[in-house]
């Protein structure tokens, strides 16, 4: 009799932990009754079955970071690269999400991959590097429309790395290393230029005051004897000897002028020896 009623209260458990079921917050409960849906999921708290009659399925309304691996591309201009995402999506129809995908989990997975490769196969590789978030917006919208009758919401989709081939990463390094020498010439020529245009206008101010450039010389001596400790010769400004070269040239003989008389002697005889 002992054995029996163990026996009852054993089963009177079992029946009790399969009826009753706890739901977390972010958990929903589709119940299946006969294999029949019924109307709305269970949840959260407590939730009553009839086992073995119900069937219950839970379902997190959490959302869901899904690592898409690396897949190999071909761009449209023929570059062959691996690129990895990264899915972020979460149940938002506990119901269709197991009624009308056998496991959706699985499924969004598979679909990131295939779509991954159909799109980015159909741009170049300049627009996947620089247009990221073009092609993040426009993946999101095609994996949330495909996976819209599974009641899944995919709220972002980003590309987290592109891996080039070591032949296409030395290509890029040269053109990038001409595109800075490029714009180095371009700033240097630009400097040239201003430099230029600067020193044409000191020029036609000085040339207004022939007193600038000799303030100017004056002061180029000055910076050279502060800068450097040493003997330099330099040539005196010409405006200095104008005026010791015009008494030089008053003491000089005329060319063409006839030389002075010789002094005669009594009688008209030049003085001489006998």
């Amino acid at each position: 009799m002992i054995g029996v009623i163990a026996g009852m209260v054993l089963v009177v458990m079992i029946f009790m932990l399969r009826w009753i079921n706890v739901l977390s917050e972010y958990e929903r409960a589709v119940v299946f009754r006969l294999g029949r849906l019924l109307p709305e999921p269970k949840g959260p708290g407590l939730v009553l079955i009839f086992w073995p009659f119900d069937r219950l399925v839970k379902v997190s309304l959490r959302t869901v970071v899904l690592d898409v691996p690396p897949q190999d591309i071909i761009t449209r201009d023929n570059v062959s690269v691996k690129v990895n995402a990264v899915i972020y999506f979460r149940v938002i129809d506990p119901t269709r999400a197991i009624v009308e995908v056998e496991n959706f989990l699985y499924a969004t997975s598979q679909l990131a991959q295939t779509t991954l490769r159909s799109v980015l196969g159909q741009t170049e590789l300049d627009e996947l590097l620089a247009e990221r978030e073009k092609l993040n917006d426009q993946l999101q919208a095609i994996l949330d429309s495909q996976t819209d009758p599974w009641g899944i919401k995919v709220s972002m989709v980003e590309v987290k790395h592109v891996d080039l081939p070591q032949e296409m990463q030395r290509a890029m390094a040269k053109q990038a290393e001409a595109e800075r020498e490029k714009r180095a010439k371009v700033i240097h020529a630009s400097g040239e230029l201003q430099a230029s245009k600067a020193l044409v206008e000191a020029a036609e101010a000085i040339s207004q005051n022939p007193t600038t450039l000799q303030l100017r010389y004056l002061q180029t001596l000055a910076d050279i004897a502060t800068e450097r400790n040493s003997t330099i010769l330099f040539p005196l400004p010409i405006d200095m000897m104008q005026a010791f070269m015009r008494r030089v040239q008053g003491n000089e003989p005329q060319a063409g002028s006839a030389a002075p008389p010789a002094q005669t002697g009594p009688g008209g005889a030049r003085g001489g020896g006998a």
